[in-house]
């Protein structure tokens, strides 16, 4: 006898049909009056996290909804990210509420707006937020450049499987990342050394919702937990070097100092190793050339 009960799968699932964390974002676009408009979303997700020429985020939204036309039309977009405040999420909540125009919903918007960091005629950023991406619609995927605004009662098919248009009232989007915007001790927390003290007040929005309520999660100290790393063997570490590059040599010592590598992961970092030792001209890899190496990985991530 299973301990689970079989709910029911319904539309918006995440809302209707269980309890599914996700984060709490306004969306910046420009409207057609050539103002910031602001809509509340909690379904974008990172797309593209690595081995593509950039990285995305998708987003998923009703096709009539301010922002869904705005991005249709063109526009450039904000992924802001609230802090937990009480204030700051009644007014997400009275943000996301669907029929009125740009110049309605913002004329008593309690967030102040700036401009961002990013080149080109784009949305004003939230200057509350602790992040910000600023993004750009890839329309060339799928052919979603023929995907028009103007339509605000249904689209009809064929529709788009992941981006663009993709239902009768729905639509995805995915967006470049053309700048992630940190606030300064944040920023610092990222580059200096992570510690529960430096994570921002991030809220969650619980996914459920019934007819009359959005539910929230308060922010709470995140607690470390070490990873249990398995540690590799020398030889392995030593047989995968000498297969990168034979004008690139690895010692022992560096070998044994890379043990800690998950497997899955050591021929891309001996690949990268390899190509930044040619960088600075270094043939053969020991302790002293591997620190060289990782700062400048690092000093790349940043």
């Amino acid at each position: 006898m299973s301990s689970f009960k079989d709910l029911r799968i319904v539309d918006n699932f995440y809302q209707t049909s269980s309890f599914f964390p996700m984060p709490t974002i306004l969306v910046g676009t420009v409207g057609e009056n050539g103002k910031t408009n602001l809509g509340s979303y909690s379904l974008c997700f990172p797309y593209y996290i690595a081995g593509k020429e950039y990285y995305a985020m998708i987003l998923e939204c009703r096709n009539s909804s301010n922002t869904a036309q705005n991005i249709l039309r063109g526009s450039k977009v904000s992924l802001n990210f609230i802090p937990d405040d009480r204030k700051f999420f009644r007014e997400a909540v009275r943000l996301g509420f669907p029929g009125e125009t740009t110049d309605e919903k913002m004329k008593n918007c309690i967030f102040a707006l700036e401009k961002g960091i990013a080149e080109g005629d784009r949305p004003l950023v939230l200057k509350d937020a602790f992040q910000v991406f600023e993004c750009s619609w890839d329309n060339s995927l799928e052919d979603a450049c023929n995907d028009k605004a103007g339509k605000l009662d249904g689209y009809d098919p064929p529709y788009r499987n992941f981006n663009g248009i993709t239902s009768k009232f729905g639509a995805h989007f995915i967006l470049k990342i053309d700048k992630i915007l940190m606030k300064e001790k944040y920023y610092d927390t990222i580059v200096h050394g992570v510690t529960a003290k430096g994570f921002p007040s991030v809220p969650v929005d619980y996914g459920y919702r019934d007819s009359t309520h959005f539910w929230c999660s308060p922010f709470k100290k995140p607690f470390a937990e070490k990873i249990q790393a398995k540690e590799g063997d020398v030889d392995s570490v030593k047989y995968a070097a000498k297969r990168i590059d034979p004008n690139v040599t690895f010692t022992d010592g560096a070998c044994a100092d890379l043990t800690k590598i998950p497997r899955i992961f050591l021929k891309a970092a001996l690949t990268q190793m390899v190509e930044i030792a040619k960088e600075e001209g270094i043939s053969v890899i020991d302790e002293e050339a591997l620190r060289i190496i990782n700062d400048k990985r690092r000093k790349e991530k940043k």
